[in-house]
């Protein structure tokens, strides 16, 4: 009797589960970096706007809230006082390496017309001069 010497072919490795299992942790890591906000500050109701958009740059984030007739204003989650706003922003901004850093405020709807102008005068006075308010995105109903 004679044995036929069969040829094993060598294994395969298949690449179109390596490449769908790549894009899915590719789409998973971009919804994770979405996901973490550029927002350091307190939640607040934010007025709605139809331009409103997302910043993506880091920033230092101004937050003010209306509390028994004042202001409680927070700089990244710190609490400050109107008068210690000044002197805090600018050392924030001797801080930064290369540049001006942004300033984005985020004011709760109920905040007065004049409350977040003083913030922003002060916010001048520090020398900072690119500054965005923040809004959330209008909601439309039929």
């Amino acid at each position: 009797m004679k044995l036929r010497n069969r040829t094993i072919a060598p294994p395969r490795v298949e690449m179109l589960p390596l490449i769908d299992i790549v894009f899915l942790l590719l789409v998973f890591f971009i919804y994770a970096m979405l996901s973490m906000a550029v927002h350091h500050g307190q939640q607040v109701d934010l007025p709605e706007s139809s331009t409103a958009g997302l910043e993506t740059t880091e920033a230092i984030s101004i937050t003010i809230q209306a509390k028994d007739g004042g202001l409680k204003i927070f700089v990244n989650e710190e609490q400050v006082k109107l008068p210690q706003l000044e002197e805090l922003l600018e050392r924030k901004k001797t801080g930064s390496q290369n540049k001006e850093p942004d300033v984005q405020i985020f004011a709760d709807k109920s905040v007065s017309y004049q409350g977040l102008f003083q913030v922003l005068d002060r916010v001048r006075q520090a020398g900072l001069t690119h500054i965005s308010l923040q809004a959330e995105a209008e909601t439309t109903t039929p």
